[in-house]
């Protein structure tokens, strides 16, 4: 259906939270324990589509170095190169910005050409380049 949607040139919105883990064991699915992380469940299904771009939207308009400090500084555009090498050295929490550029990253070396991270308020713009961050391959 996604593929579908997408073909007709329609913004599909998917891979929100909420929803019950399942795996299939002895041909019955059934309920598991588990935290599904939506940033990479979209990055798989962006990957699955062939998507070229991804948007990911967040509580912060970009993705920042050194977070919550008095030296932080906001990322606008980068290379997967940079970016990676900030993840890396840890500048991305786990549980916060760290899922985010971890599917960032995967999505572009699927073959992905740009993922734009900002704040739900600012996603027209965003994806239009004038705001967020733009993570692109190189």
């Amino acid at each position: 259906a996604i593929k579908t949607l997408v073909k007709k040139n329609f913004i599909v919105i998917a891979v929100g939270g909420g929803g019950i883990p399942v795996v299939r064991k002895n041909n019955k699915i059934i309920g598991v324990e588990a935290v599904i992380d939506k940033d990479l469940a979209s990055q798989i299904l962006a990957t699955s589509i062939n998507a070229d771009e991804m948007l990911i939207l967040t509580n912060v308009q970009y993705v920042y170095l050194n977070y919550g400090k008095r030296d932080q500084r906001a990322l606008r555009r980068i290379s997967l190169r940079k970016i990676e090498k900030y993840y890396e050295e840890g500048q991305f929490p786990p549980g916060s910005m760290g899922p985010k550029i971890l599917a960032s990253i995967r999505f572009i070396k699927s073959g992905g050409k740009r993922v734009i991270i900002s704040s739900i308020d600012k996603a027209y713009k965003a994806f239009k380049g004038e705001t967020g961050t733009e993570i692109y391959p190189g």
